[in-house]
């Protein structure tokens, strides 16, 4: 037994002597030197690249591959159509626009999932109802159909989502209510979608209103039961990220000024070994934690406002949720408005009165 090991270790040992003799450097050249040849590498960390891969002769031309825009999304579904039987009421261009951040790899599994919907559905085409699900179940998380809420808990999350969805209605700079619902989906008990605009930067306004969003959950959980539960946990860590790069990376806070600091999040082994770790003083820290918790509190104060002043709104929501479990983003804002007193504006008429 030990004379089969270690003959099997000297094959071993003979066969990476002999791939290392086939790949050294005079071998190599002899090889190619035919014509010259061309190295590609792809990344989607470029930031943590060792800078000697990069210097002039080696990997010194990039090309920086962004995603997709609606043009460009509505050419990759029409690709991934191809072959396909689509059914009269399908509108690649209306999905194209209502896919915002989608890789052409997302825009491929959308497509394949439609189909696989309309297969369950015992469809013969894909129709725009199986797009629609196919879009939720990429984005949202498949439905736990497993899971049932008790009374208690579905009015909790019912309200809980009616904040998140009142104020994605009413803050001026949010981005567009799609839908909200309190059927659980991946690891959520409830979901409120919004739809980014195609956008390439972005002002401090809207980020104060994505932190308050992320606040009414919570917010309104509060203003109806006088308690909070566990439910807001991943609210309150995108509100704190947000708030915390707005201080530390993006020059947003008055109090600190224009001035941004690296992450601290270590990308190599021994790093932290090498630094310090930070870059600026005990006090500088102090001032940023105080901002970020200024940002934070001010924003969950403006969304207790808001909530207060269109709290039957927030009821009428919340009472549809449970009814429906769930509604399109136009019957959110047509009931904030029956909740105001005020008739019923067009569909496209998303943001009421503030």
């Amino acid at each position: 037994m030990e004379d089969h090991k270690a003959e099997t270790i000297d094959r071993l040992v003979e066969a990476v002597k002999v791939a290392s003799d086939e790949l050294s450097t005079d071998d190599l050249q002899f090889k190619l030197a035919s014509g010259p040849v061309g190295v590609m590498a792809a990344t989607n960390r470029p930031d943590i690249l060792d800078p000697a891969l990069l210097r002039p002769g080696r990997f010194d031309r990039q090309i920086v591959v962004p995603l997709p825009e609606s043009d460009e999304r509505l050419a990759i579904l029409k690709v991934h159509s191809t072959g396909k039987r689509m059914g009269t009421d399908v509108d690649l261009d209306t999905m194209a626009k209502a896919t915002p951040g989608m890789s052409g790899a997302d825009l491929a599994n959308l497509v394949n999932e439609a189909a696989l919907f309309a297969v369950r559905r015992g469809s013969t085409h894909i129709e725009r109802i199986d797009f629609e699900n196919a879009r939720d179940r990429v984005v949202l998380g498949a439905r736990r159909e497993s899971l049932i809420l008790n009374a208690e808990e579905k009015r909790a999350t019912a309200y809980h989502e009616g904040g998140h969805a009142v104020l994605a209605t009413v803050l001026p700079h949010s981005d567009p209510l799609h839908k909200v619902t309190i059927l659980p989906r991946g690891m959520a008990l409830g979901v409120t979608w919004t739809l980014p605009e195609e956008r390439h930067t972005y002002s401090r306004e809207y980020f104060e209103d994505v932190i308050c969003k992320a606040m009414g959950g919570r917010v309104a959980e509060m203003i109806v039961f006088d308690h909070v539960n566990s439910g807001a946990a991943n609210d309150l860590e995108q509100a704190t990220m947000i708030a915390r790069r707005m201080v530390r990376e993006w020059g947003m806070s008055d109090a600190i000024g224009p001035m941004a600091f690296a992450g601290q999040q270590q990308v190599f082994l021994g790093e932290d070994l090498m630094t310090s770790g930070r870059e600026y003083s005990d006090e500088m820290a102090r001032k940023i934690d105080e901002e970020i918790g200024r940002i934070l509190r001010e924003q969950e104060q403006r969304a207790r406002e808001l909530l207060v002043k269109h709290r039957r709104g927030l009821d009428l929501v919340a009472q549809s949720l449970l009814d429906n479990e769930t509604i399109d983003g136009a019957m959110v804002s047509r009931l904030i408005q029956q909740g105001l007193g005020e008739p019923s504006k067009q569909p496209n008429d998303t943001k009421p009165n503030v």
